[in-house]
């Protein structure tokens, strides 16, 4: 875990509690920070079971199945992801230049915002397979539309099937075309549509406004993630990956479905969405490809 503030300590705590890993090492450059974690968690082993935790170094990376970058410089009330840009690219230059040294094999599961652009900036830097570099994309926006769905229709989440595709970010769309309940078509008018996805778009400024950080589903997402690696389960989650002519985007890392295995991204699949839909997937790309140019590679 490279990256102790409160996503990457809310994540290493989810996945010692979940028993998802033998040793989880947690990379910080403020190293007491990390020690003082690592040590909070090791106090509570007794009530779990048999795991290794401690605060290390990037040569500590070098047998990792997985390493999880939550490290950048925090959104700020009233800013945008993608406002995080440039002050995020230089960290994780140091940071991809790092883990290289010490991993070839690895996955590299990013969740630092604008998680999209760095995702695809990590991929070009690293010069990993392209399956080896995921971004936790619009699993967590999907999540969120499910549960407001299921919270309207007092439902259970669980059995809403509801897809954000696109950036993780203001221009994300919400896939209503596919969206059902056990097959069943979801019965909202356009205009409860509309009020469910603003608030999903929105639901991030409204917590960092509130408390100043979403960190517990986003540490939960990141868990599911790793479980569908570290279990080579081969489900399908919406995640950030290079798109290859993807109802014509290419080039561009966004959230979509994709199966998720051992290997990491095994396959992108592809929805049926809308003409519309397809419009707005592809203005959303348009404009982190637009961003991505800014990027010296």
């Amino acid at each position: 875990m490279i990256g102790i503030g409160a996503v990457g300590s809310t994540t290493a705590y989810t996945l010692l509690l979940r028993s998802r890993m033998d040793e989880l090492v947690l990379i910080d450059s403020n190293k007491p920070k990390a020690i003082g974690d690592a040590l909070d968690m090791n106090h509570g082993l007794p009530f779990l079971g048999k795991s290794k935790v401690w605060a290390g170094t990037y040569e500590d990376c070098g047998e990792a199945d997985i390493i999880i970058i939550t490290a950048g410089v925090p959104q700020r009330p009233g800013e945008s992801r993608i406002d995080l840009l440039k002050r995020n690219v230089t960290i994780f230059e140091s940071i991809t230049d790092e883990v290289l040294k010490h991993n070839k094999d690895g996955i590299l599961l990013i969740a630092s915002n604008p998680v999209d652009i760095m995702s695809y900036f990590t991929w070009k830097k690293s010069g990993w397979p392209v399956h080896r570099v995921i971004g936790s994309g619009t699993l967590l926006d999907s999540s969120r539309l499910r549960y407001l769905i299921g919270n309207k229709l007092n439902i259970d989440s669980r059995s809403v099937h509801a897809h954000i595709i696109g950036e993780h970010g203001d221009s994300e769309l919400a896939v209503w075309s596919l969206a059902n309940i056990a097959g069943s078509e979801i019965l909202l008018s356009d205009e409860e549509k509309r009020e469910i996805f603003l608030n999903t778009r929105d639901a991030a400024y409204k917590i960092i406004e509130a408390k100043g950080a979403t960190y517990y589903a986003i540490a939960l997402a990141l868990d599911r993630i790793c479980t569908a690696i570290l279990k080579n389960e081969a489900s399908v989650l919406n995640v950030s990956t290079l798109l290859t002519n993807y109802h014509g985007v290419s080039d561009v890392y966004l959230g979509v479905p994709c199966i998720v295995d051992r290997s990491g991204v095994r396959e992108v699949l592809t929805l049926q969405v809308t003409d519309s839909e397809k419009s707005l997937l592809n203005k959303s790309a348009d404009k982190l490809k637009g961003l991505i140019k800014s990027i010296a590679m």
